[in-house]
């Protein structure tokens, strides 16, 4: 007689694949915290899992490109009773393409939809059926999208951690209610959608808890924190506020801003960044671009003026700051003038981090539709002059450290050499900026050490535990 099979519906082994921005990294988490609530272990390979879940990413071309890749790639270690799920901005935007191009998959869930992950998983994948004689033909994914997106978690939603334990990301808000021209992300996300201060605070104690000294704060726009609670701002709450509170949580030492918009800044919130001792000196604010018929293209909402006095006024406020800044080049319509502008503005800025992106043209997109489209060798051409001015900036400014005492959150052993320990200042956001090598000495990660600037290069530093 045969050996009857066994029906796994708890217990599975879930390898997960997280790709793109910190946001989806935080998604991922909450994938991870409720598979293993579920009953499921979580393994760190893709041979011999039960189920794989790719959590994708859509921002740009590249994105796309390497989202797809990774699915392929998965569909190779999908076991004859294997299931692959696919979720996220990929699966939002593309599912019906997905679904009929990759019959490999066997759920679709939207950016807001992975809530369901755990119950997806104890579902039978979809099971091949007889077409004709000697054909068998598989059915199309389960798709679950949802086409406006809603969701955002809170602090009780259950979360297992990736990377490191001392440094972790807090999604204060979702969604997006700008019009940028060249971005997709609130047709991906939904509408801005802001968590409360007190639930933020409660994650936060959360994290501190479990050993994060770091928090990075991230949304699509974190400086509109707030503005869809209430048309008024005396009856919504503000960053400000926020930042604020998180200044009274036990164990947090350093809160960071990311994706900062320009024109959102007020009195209130560069005085919480300047006066709250864990709030670091950092600023992550994209301005895309410098002149103002490309701003105007863009659909930015703000003018250059509004560029130049917001950068003269955050350095003048706050002490010993760092600015963090992207541009877009070779977006339709740029001129080699409004470039050269571009150009200019990055010298004369003198920003501490800056990155340069060749427009990507995505359909559905007010930018996608518009005409003078620059030719993509010249949009290449563009970003490596940019990133050449801004390296030398780069270098300069940390030449000028040579010698000095920083604080340094320590990250762990490098991956350069097992005779070096790695760590950031705060001048370095993870993940994006570059790194602090330490010599002469061990110290544990997650702690905050003193160390001597001895080194620079164009985005790292050496520095010496020996004062």
């Amino acid at each position: 007689m045969a050996t009857p099979k066994v029906q796994r519906d708890a217990g599975r082994r879930i390898y997960v694949v997280s790709l793109g921005c910190p946001k989806n990294q935080v998604d991922t988490e909450l994938m991870l915290g409720q598979v293993a609530a579920a009953g499921h272990e979580l393994v760190d390979a893709p041979e011999g899992a039960d189920v794989i879940v790719v959590n994708t990413c859509a921002f740009i071309d590249a994105a796309k490109e390497e989202s797809v890749d990774t699915i392929l790639e998965m569909a190779q270690h999908k076991g004859e009773h294997g299931k692959l799920v696919v979720t996220g901005c990929l699966a939002q935007r593309y599912a019906g393409e997905l679904a009929k191009d990759i019959p490999e998959i066997d759920h679709i869930l939207g950016s807001a939809d992975f809530p369901s992950i755990a119950s997806v998983i104890s579902l039978p994948a979809p099971q091949v059926l007889p077409s004709g004689k000697a054909k068998k033909k598989k059915p199309l994914p389960v798709i679950q999208v949802t086409e406006t997106p809603a969701y955002i978690y809170d602090h009780d939603a259950p979360r297992v951690r990736i990377g490191a334990r001392h440094s972790a990301y807090v999604k204060i808000a979702e969604g997006c209610d700008r019009p940028c021209a060249f971005c997709i992300i609130p047709k991906l996300r939904g509408p801005q959608r802001s968590r409360t201060i007190d639930d933020i605070v409660a994650e936060a104690r959360g994290l501190a808890a479990n050993g994060a000294v770091e928090l990075n704060l991230i949304a699509q726009d974190l400086t509109r924190y707030g503005w869809d609670q209430g048309s008024s701002p005396a009856t919504r709450q503000t960053l400000a506020q926020l930042l604020r509170a998180l200044g009274k949580v036990d164990g947090v030492e350093w809160i960071r801003l990311h994706y900062t918009f320009p024109s959102a800044f007020d009195d209130d919130l560069i005085d919480a960044i300047a006066s709250e001792p864990r709030v670091v000196k950092y600023i992550d604010v994209p301005l895309q671009h410098i002149a103002d018929p490309m701003l105007k293209r863009m659909r930015r909402g703000h003018s250059a003026r509004v560029t130049r006095e917001l950068v003269k006024t955050l350095r003048a406020r706050i002490d010993d700051l760092v600015l963090r800044t992207t541009f877009i080049v070779g977006h339709p319509g740029e001129t080699p003038e409004e470039f050269e502008e571009l150009r200019a503005f990055v010298a004369e800025s003198q920003f501490d981090r800056a990155g340069a992106f060749t427009y990507s043209v995505e359909p559905g997109t007010a930018a996608a539709m518009l005409p003078h489209r620059v030719p993509a060798e010249v949009a290449a051409e563009r970003q490596q002059t940019l990133m050449e001015v801004q390296r030398a900036i780069s270098l300069a400014r940390h030449e000028a450290m040579l010698g000095r005492e920083l604080t340094v959150l320590v990250e762990g052993e490098s991956s350069e050499s097992e005779y070096l320990m790695e760590g950031r200042w705060y001048g370095q956001a993870p993940g994006i900026d570059g790194v602090t090598y330490l010599t002469d000495g061990r110290v544990e990660p997650g702690t905050l050490v003193r160390a001597r600037v001895t080194q620079a290069g164009d985005y790292d530093l050496a520095a010496s535990l020996e004062l």
